[in-house]
């Protein structure tokens, strides 16, 4: 059975809730529309956190991402979306997503969104 894009993002139980620890993922695979010429928009985002009482389950993260594949957002927009995502899905004690966009019209993109 094929994996269907989804917005939910599950959780699991962080396994030293006593200890600050950082996760990163890197997301090399982003795609997004752009609102205005409806041509498609590649990233590499990198998430970095260091959890409270839960984690991020990967495979949800992945769905949730494919989500944006056929959806119209800036860069500004998605970024700050998906950090926003994230941090209501897992209370994170901090959270950085680090979006590097491909250059499209001679122009290169990057994006930072910090939690708090």
């Amino acid at each position: 059975m094929p994996l269907l894009a989804s917005k939910t993002l599950e959780s699991f139980a962080n396994p030293r809730p006593d200890r600050d620890y950082e996760i990163k993922f890197e997301c090399p695979e982003f795609t997004c529309v752009c609102p205005k010429t409806g041509q498609p928009d590649f990233a590499t985002l990198y998430i970095t956190y260091v959890p409270d009482q839960l984690c991020v389950e990967l495979k949800s993260l992945k769905t949730y991402l494919w989500s944006y594949r056929q959806e119209g957002a800036f860069h500004e927009a998605v970024t700050n979306q998906i950090l926003d995502d994230l941090v209501e899905a897992v209370r994170p004690r901090r959270m950085e997503i680090f979006a590097d966009f491909y250059v499209r019209g001679g122009i290169h993109t990057t994006v930072k969104a910090t939690y708090p």
